[in-house]
């Protein structure tokens, strides 16, 4: 009698993950110094300035920048190499109008919050946010802040959303980045925690009407301070939008 063929397809085990690669290390450190605005829109990347400061070789380096790339940060110019995504007064409009929507989708699936692990993500990215601000970590605390608002769009349990607003929420990160002072004139760290600290409680109470009013209230409008004059692309839409934004943060 012969023996019968396993046609069962064989099922190879997960990698174990090991430390961050040079990759992920050094699209970390570029992430922080677009949104911390050390690179600013426009700016040329010098890969060479770059691989001596990072210490790392061409090849990482050029991997990182396509990271960057698909996530909407840099972009591949012809003769010029790669820039910082330069933005117009059209791109933060559509930028900031999309985000809003997604975060309304986000309060309409997510609230009231049905996982505990859900809600714990956000408080554990708060905390962070709060210990950044206690010893003016500012780039640590954009981190943090950036993960504290990914975390209340997973609270919607929708992966495909989250991912699509996170490109988007560094898109954004960038656009505050060309008006970084007038922010920090406006509002200290310590605020910021606490203008966070609240949409918090207002998630936790589980009332979605509650939330999206505070969401309405809580968007940080002091990037767009004078903002016209640093970019281009001054369309109807976008000037009346920023007229808007402007009429609603006096109301506040």
């Amino acid at each position: 009698m012969t023996g019968s063929v396993d046609n069962t397809p064989a099922v190879r085990a997960p990698s174990i993950v090991g430390p961050p690669s040079l990759v992920e290390l050094a699209a970390t450190t570029l992430r922080r110094m677009i949104i911390g605005g050390d690179l600013l829109c426009g700016q040329r990347i010098v890969e060479n300035r770059l691989t001596r400061e990072l210490g790392i070789s061409r090849p990482p380096l050029r991997e990182a920048l396509r990271v960057l790339e698909r996530e909407g940060l840099v972009r591949q110019v012809p003769r010029k190499g790669v820039i910082v995504t330069p933005l117009t007064l059209h791109d933060i409009y559509e930028i900031c109008t999309l985000r809003a929507e997604f975060e309304h989708l986000a309060v309409r699936l997510g609230v009231p919050v049905r996982e505990a692990a859900r809600m714990r993500r956000c408080q554990q990215a708060l905390q962070r946010m709060s210990e950044a601000a206690e010893i003016g970590d500012q780039a640590q605390f954009l981190e943090c802040s950036f993960a504290f608002h990914v975390a209340v769009v997973g609270l919607s349990g929708h992966q495909r959303l989250e991912e699509a607003y996170r490109s988007l929420q560094l898109q954004l990160m960038l656009s505050m980045a060309l008006n970084r002072k007038a922010r920090q004139d406006r509002e200290s760290l310590g605020q910021d925690v606490a203008r966070h600290q609240r949409l918090l409680e207002i998630i936790d109470a589980g009332d979605p009407e509650a939330v999206l009013a505070e969401l309405a209230a809580h968007g940080d409008r002091t990037f767009l301070d004078g903002i016209e004059t640093k970019v281009d692309g001054h369309t109807d839409e976008a000037l009346q939008w920023l007229r808007r934004q402007r009429q609603a943060q006096e109301d506040t």
